[in-house]
């Protein structure tokens, strides 16, 4: 077994080679950087900004599903010529405010560790120059830009790690149609389209990190999904610190790849065996820009906090999402929301990164209360102001050398033991907090 040193971080080679079948391939043990981080940004990014109507699925809820959505063939009759087409939109993705380094610096200031964006959502239109997507790219029409390659170098430049959105179908591609029409026993789609333009963004941005989706039409066997991960675990220049999720074909979620995403938005009842990753949007409604979303319908700090806390201590990763216009710009709100995360995790990151789930992951103490772990530490967390001075927590065992701070507040707070487990603490006056989330760090607790 060697160990590698990559970007400050150990990474584990075991040089092991795995082989193309999910046995051998879900028994990688997933690069250490991942669980580290707990907190990465998502960005839903592409032609789909342009209309910013109903969501990033707008063409196929206008001219993909049957019957198509009336409020989307309204939209476009109301406000385009007729003939209009979906790729019309393409060149009015013009980009033409998109400064990478202003992007990384709101990521980097929202204490995220890394960010995903979308390389290529359902509609196919690559944010990169895919020679396998003619004309249907960002760099031959839109802004012609590299946006994946700008991206990269900024938020590279920040230490943070960089990953890449992926769907394996898209909805109108005639390659796919035709496999499709054919129930999947052709794969003209995938050998001619979809794995060597995935090879050859590996091999161009070497991503850390592949978000894989559009898979659920068709099963891993049609989109040659096993002979890929294999090469991108043994072969490839990611090798050592690629990680993956588990949208790799029909049936395949929740079950097969790297960590687990499940369903979108997933909350699990109970703490998972396996590594695992909420997903989630600060426009409740969308992934992509919406020009018609309002206040209401987006999630407020508290809420963000409160869901990436109870992530955490389930075991998840938490991966927030924003929806740029198609100009380049991260609307303020969100640009808001994200800096209000960042001050939040000065103040309490050591509770959330590189922290372990406790052996209990929640308790309805004096208010409810969501436990991580990390090394001898104990973390406490608490959303709600108690009405009293007097904290009470039933399961935590002390001993005599018992220690408990406020985070944010050097001095120790005073405590008596219950028994046969579980403390009293005396509260300070809790500090203001936007966030409106407060924890309590136990030292020398079972």
């Amino acid at each position: 077994m060697q160990i590698t040193k990559t970007k400050g971080l150990m990474q584990v080679s075991s040089g092991t080679r795995y082989q193309a079948n999910w046995e051998s391939l879900d028994a990688r043990p997933l690069p250490t950087w991942y669980d580290e981080a707990k907190f990465g940004i998502f960005v839903h990014w592409g032609v789909f900004s342009v209309p910013g109507f109903e969501s990033e699925w707008f063409w196929w809820h206008w001219q993909g599903q049957n019957p198509p959505d009336p409020k989307c063939v309204k939209y476009m009759l109301d406000n385009y010529p007729p003939g209009f087409s979906y790729p019309d939109f393409a060149p009015q993705f013009h980009a033409q405010f998109f400064d990478p380094d202003d992007w990384a610096d709101i990521f980097e200031a929202s204490g995220a560790k890394y960010v995903v964006l979308t390389a290529k959502h359902h509609e196919g239109f690559t944010t990169w120059p895919s020679s396998y997507s003619w004309n249907w790219n960002s760099v031959d029409t839109g802004p012609h830009r590299d946006l994946v390659g700008d991206l990269a170098e900024a938020v590279r430049n920040r230490s943070l790690h960089y990953g890449l959105y992926n769907s394996l179908y898209e909805w109108f591609n005639p390659l796919y149609l035709a496999d499709k029409k054919n129930n999947f026993t052709t794969q003209d789609f995938v050998l001619k389209k979809l794995l060597p333009e995935l090879y050859d963004m590996v091999l161009s941005y070497k991503p850390e990190l592949i978000w894989s989706d559009g898979d659920w039409e068709a099963p891993d066997t049609y989109w040659n999904s096993t002979e890929f991960l294999a090469w991108l675990y043994n072969d490839s220049p990611v090798k050592d610190v690629i990680v993956t999720n588990d949208r790799w074909g029909a049936g395949c979620y929740c079950k097969h790849g790297g960590y687990y995403n499940c369903a979108d938005k997933y909350t699990p009842g109970e703490l998972p065996k396996h590594k695992w990753e909420k997903c989630q949007s600060v426009d409740t409604q969308s992934w992509g820009y919406r020009r018609t979303m309002r206040l209401s319908e987006l999630m407020d700090l508290p809420s963000i906090v409160q869901d990436l806390v109870q992530t955490v201590a389930m075991g998840g990763n938490y991966l927030l999402n924003v929806g740029p216009t198609p100009d380049g710009m991260i609307p303020p709100v969100f640009e808001e929301r994200l800096r209000g995360i960042g001050a939040w995790l000065e103040v309490n990151g050591e509770a959330i990164y590189s922290s372990k789930p406790w052996r209990l992951q929640t308790e309805n103490a004096t208010v409810p209360v969501w436990y991580t772990s990390k090394y001898s530490s104990v973390f406490a967390v608490f959303m709600t102001k108690p009405t009293v001075y007097t904290f009470h927590l039933s399961e935590p065992i002390t001993v005599e050398s018992t220690t408990v701070t406020l985070l944010g507040n050097l001095e120790p707070l005073r405590w008596a033991p219950l028994h046969p487990r579980g403390l009293i603490i005396l509260l300070p006056e809790l500090p203001p907090t936007p966030a409106q989330a407060w924890i309590l760090k136990l030292d020398g607790v079972k």
